[in-house]
């Protein structure tokens, strides 16, 4: 069963751009979710160019109202600064459902690598049982297009990771340019070695409606898709109900869930 998470980060950006609170973040969320979205996805980073500690609160609220999931990533060794009080801070604080951890800084435009899981596995160990004892289920944001990060992926399960979450962004670049056949078997690959040490499947980044069927088709047993950026995209053209819908149908083609 694939659930569809929307990523409501690039609804926060348009609002910050003039300041208030016009669009509102949590009425875009509503709206996915009352067109069948599964779930909420945010990444506040430290900087908060786009999602605040506020909208975190706001948004767990929300997704605990509706008993869907709220899944909170980003980076855990970024250090509290004023207004962000720390990933693990607002994880302690919200309870989510999922915590995804995101080795991004604040320098990179978007999250753009996964764990070097072979270096970052003794370090990621103590944050991951943390995160478990708060009831949070933990999925490590993890590269499938580079080999060498990819070898040590069975170490996320080692330490306690409930799932592994796919850097999308390199097959999406590779489908554009219809080049994305070895690169599907790189991830097909990968997710069959998280699946066979225990590890759930996650993947995220720059999917859309027009490579998300053919990723499914190859990647197997994915639980859930995180999509945002083509998501809102697509929205300011056929209205953000009608793209949810649209994926949604995306999934049923694939044989997978399209409802909570």
């Amino acid at each position: 069963m694939t659930f569809l998470s929307v990523n409501v980060n690039k609804i926060a950006v348009l609002r910050n751009s003039r300041g208030g609170n016009d669009p509102d973040v949590v009425q875009a969320a509503r709206a996915c979710l009352h067109a069948g979205a599964h779930g909420i996805t945010v990444h506040p980073r430290p900087d908060a160019r786009h999602i605040r500690a506020a909208d975190v609160h706001a948004l767990a609220a929300l997704t605990a109202a509706r008993g869907v999931e709220f899944n909170l990533e980003g980076n855990p060794f970024a250090p509290p600064r004023p207004g962000y009080p720390g990933f693990l801070a607002l994880c302690a604080a919200v309870r989510p459902a999922q915590a995804t951890l995101v080795p991004d800084g604040d320098a990179q435009l978007t999250s753009d690598h996964g764990f070097d899981f072979a270096r970052d596995a003794e370090r990621l160990s103590p944050l991951v049982e943390q995160l478990r004892g708060l009831g949070c289920r933990v999925s490590l944001f993890a590269d499938a297009w580079d080999p060498v990060r990819s070898a040590g992926v069975e170490h996320a399960a080692a330490i306690g990771a409930d799932r592994i979450e796919l850097y999308t962004g390199p097959y999406a670049d590779a489908f554009h340019r219809g080049e994305h056949a070895s690169m599907l078997e790189r991830f097909a690959d990968v997710a069959r070695r998280a699946r066979s040490v225990g590890l759930g499947v996650n993947a995220g980044h720059d999917l859309s409606q027009e490579n998300l069927g053919a990723f499914l088709a190859a990647v197997p047993e994915v639980l859930e898709v995180s999509i945002g950026h083509a998501l809102i995209g697509e929205a300011l053209h056929d209205g953000l109900r009608a793209t949810v819908r649209g994926y949604l149908a995306i999934l049923d083609g694939a044989g997978v869930a399209s409802a909570p």
